[in-house]
């Protein structure tokens, strides 16, 4: 993640020194992409680009919105339930603790049907 952040940063610091059109360009592309990753809000502008941080990025892992949402009673249990293929993002089933939730997948995230833990969260 923090690998990801940097490579954002580098791209943002890179572009400043680019013409003014292309350099707009480039910003833009990022903030979008950022925006969509919901990283950044809508209303970000690029030097927000520059103030993210780790755990910014780290909020949008699919082991801490499976915890956030109540799923899991610790971080350590959401990883588990998403290592063994319990979550579905968007109907497709996801076993990448670390995959980066976008913010118009947030409310498709939950367990996978055949999931044992599907029944035991409807009947909570």
């Amino acid at each position: 993640m923090r690998t990801m952040l940097g490579n954002w940063r580098d791209i943002a610091r890179q572009s400043r020194r680019l013409p003014h059109e292309q350099a707009v360009e480039v910003q833009q592309t990022l903030i979008k992409k950022l925006v969509k990753l919901g990283v950044l809000g809508p209303e970000a502008g690029f030097e927000d680009v520059l103030l993210l941080s780790v755990e910014d990025i780290l909020k949008r892992r699919l082991q801490t919105i499976v915890f956030e949402k109540g799923f899991a009673k610790t971080i350590y249990q959401a990883r588990q339930i998403v290592v063994h293929g319990h979550i579905q993002v968007g109907g497709k089933k996801v076993n990448a603790p670390s995959y980066l939730v976008k913010r118009n997948e947030e409310d498709f995230v939950g367990f996978v049907a055949k999931s044992p833990l599907s029944a035991v969260e409807e009947n909570a």
